[in-house]
């Protein structure tokens, strides 16, 4: 069976902004979307842009197609706002991380739908584990042809992307002693992880093909890889980013898988042999991406050279620059240098729980600062005493 492509206009995007549900008494986590979702289809709006997910803990905000990341993000700050209003009487807010820094996965509902149903039952424990957030970006690509060469470029960068997103130390309750705990439990999922190399399409069409045919899917949506191509939209999507805190960090990632896509296919258009990693050196630049994030030497060629990821970032800024004017997003993609300097997500977690005591409360208060903020902020300077007066507060252990 073929496997058609979408048009799709080049280097346009869309976003998808995977948001945690939050009791303001407690900080834990609210099993509230239905009743958030079906109010907001109620109101004179296009309320579209916020859709359920897997739990009923979370929302999801889903950008409309675009040319720019600006356009993106006014989408999801418009959903931000529709939201407000009726989070507010039932004593929830929202904010967003790779995982949330204490909830028990044991006690989240999963939402009424026969495909998330049929995954936990077919993945058990692991399927149970899935408390996680993340930020997805897909990227318009005009040619079939190039989606998959520019897949595997890609990969050559992505755990660059994971490490700078890295928003998940903490895991029920638990310091982890990774910068990206959400990759290692997400890639459980037999579907989930880093993607196939395949060098040509009627190959992905056969891989499809046998997977549907012994039914380890019903359709392509459930290859859950950390890049993927999507047929449906003409998109190639980048998912291994934990959850952005805040719309400034979000834009910055969009900015960068926007320009990265758009580096590649202006290679490729010159007759230029895009890079590639063998599948090993793309799986150990993953693990070291989740484990040491920003402190991450990872491999950049075939030929086993490895450089410290904060210095490949810059490089990246550096060649990615006149791309991003080209397309309206540098002061987005300038975004990274205060990323640099302020520390990734997990780092300014983890900073926040060193200057209150070990205080899972503390984390979550500072998550929802910088969603409230619309920035990263500097741990040291933002003060979180009224928002944890009325708090009992417990220690990541």
């Amino acid at each position: 069976m073929a496997m058609e492509f979408a048009q799709s206009p080049r280097s346009t995007l869309g976003i998808e902004w995977e948001l945690q549900l939050l009791d303001v008494d407690s900080y834990d986590l609210r099993q509230s979307a239905n009743a958030i979702i079906d109010s907001l289809r109620a109101l004179p709006a296009d309320t579209s842009i916020i859709q359920r997910e897997m739990l009923l803990n979370t929302v999801e905000l889903v950008s409309h197609p675009h040319e720019t990341v600006k356009e993106c993000a006014a989408d999801l700050q418009y959903a931000l706002s529709l939201l407000q209003p009726i989070l507010e009487p039932l004593r929830i807010t929202v904010a967003s991380s790779g995982t949330h820094p204490f909830a028990d996965p044991a006690y989240q509902h999963v939402t009424d739908s026969n495909r998330y149903a049929e995954l936990v039952n077919r993945t058990q424990y692991w399927g149970r584990q899935m408390l996680l957030f993340g930020t997805h970006v897909h990227v318009g690509i005009e040619d079939r042809a190039k989606v998959l060469p520019i897949l595997r470029a890609m990969l050559t960068r992505f755990a660059h992307f994971q490490a700078l997103t890295a928003a998940s130390p903490f895991w029920n309750g638990a310091n982890t002693g990774y910068a990206d705990n959400r990759a290692m439990v997400f890639q459980q999922l037999p579907t989930a992880g880093t993607p196939h190399q395949f060098d040509a399409w009627d190959e992905l069409e056969c891989y499809t093909n046998g997977m549907l045919k012994t039914g380890i899917i019903d359709h392509f949506d459930e290859v859950r890889w950390d890049i993927r191509p999507s047929p449906k939209y003409g998109t190639l999507e980048m998912r291994m980013c934990d959850a952005a805190s805040n719309i400034a960090e979000v834009s910055m990632v969009a900015a960068l898988c926007q320009c990265l896509v758009e580096f590649y296919s202006r290679k490729y258009d010159a007759g230029e042999q895009l890079p590639s990693l063998p599948a090993w050196f793309v799986d150990e630049n993953k693990w070291r991406a989740a484990r040491y994030g920003m402190d991450a030497i990872l491999i950049l060629d075939d030929a086993g050279n490895e450089e410290l990821v904060t210095d490949t970032l810059i490089h990246m800024y550096e060649e990615l620059s006149p791309i991003a004017r080209d397309l309206g997003c540098a002061q987005e993609l300038a975004y990274l240098h205060e990323v640099l300097r302020l520390g990734a997500p997990y780092q300014r977690q983890l900073r926040v729980a060193q200057l209150h005591n070990k205080s899972r409360e503390a984390i979550v208060a500072f998550m929802c600062a910088e969603m409230k903020a619309g920035t990263a902020l500097d741990p040291q300077t933002v003060d979180l005493g009224d928002d944890l007066q009325s708090l009992h507060t417990h220690e990541i252990s």
